[in-house]
């Protein structure tokens, strides 16, 4: 059951993703960097918005090679699904005029990104190829999480601005707004076993000796999830 709720979890919160980004899209006051950099990407080349977020996904994904990073089922499903749903949802969305409406479709855009922040990392099944590179050239270069977050960040936001990408309020919206919505949700949806809610399953020998399932002796420990959005 547990395995059936974190794969539930992993492509819900993907297609939200794929949602939020279409919403902010829509009300056209400004996206977050990286999809800043993807729309100007796809305003160059021609191509749907959702169908430059697989390519540059893929390509990020290749710069994991050298930094001697690896995949987990939850680093490929982004790189595909997020683009598709991206995609259908712009196909079902209707062209917003009125100041409310896009003012809306952008608070929603928003919170459902921190929605499934909490849902994708909640299900532990690695990062996303932007999060990787970022840990990645954090662990490589010797600089801090934060240090390189924000440089990879400020980077594609001035690329894709450059190109045509569409910055804005919701630009620093997204940035003062997605930090707090992502600690508020990663705790709801965390699926990680703790000593008061060990996992499901044969219990491991170690040492000769099997663990004991004693309340409060459980010595083991989950991972920590990274603190980024899925990307």
């Amino acid at each position: 059951m547990r395995l059936a709720r974190r794969l539930a979890q992993l492509y819900v919160g993907l297609w939200i993703y794929g949602v939020s980004g279409a919403l902010l899209v829509r009300a056209r006051l400004g996206l977050d960097p990286w999809d800043v950099f993807h729309q100007g990407l796809a305003r160059r080349a021609g191509l749907a918005i959702g169908t430059v977020v697989i390519l540059v996904g893929a390509a990020v994904l290749l710069l994991w090679v050298p930094l001697r990073q690896w995949p987990g089922l939850g680093t490929l499903s982004n790189v595909v699904l997020i683009g598709v749903s991206m995609n259908l949802n712009l196909q079902w969305l209707p062209h917003l005029v009125s100041w409310g409406w896009r003012v809306g479709a952008m608070v929603v855009g928003i919170v459902l990104c921190g929605l499934e922040t909490g849902m994708y990392i909640g299900a532990h099944f690695g990062p996303g190829p932007r999060d990787g590179l970022m840990t990645g050239l954090a662990r490589r270069t010797g600089r801090s999480i934060r240090l390189t977050r924000t440089g990879i960040e400020l980077t594609v936001l001035g690329v894709g601005w450059l190109l045509g990408g569409t910055v804005g309020v919701g630009t620093v919206a997204f940035a003062l707004g997605i930090g707090p919505l992502a600690q508020l949700f990663m705790p709801i949806f965390d699926t990680a076993p703790t000593p008061d809610r060990p996992p499901r399953g044969p219990a491991r020998w170690r040492g000769g000796r099997r663990p004991s399932r004693t309340p409060g002796t459980d010595r083991r420990t989950s991972a920590t999830a990274p603190t980024a959005t899925p990307g």
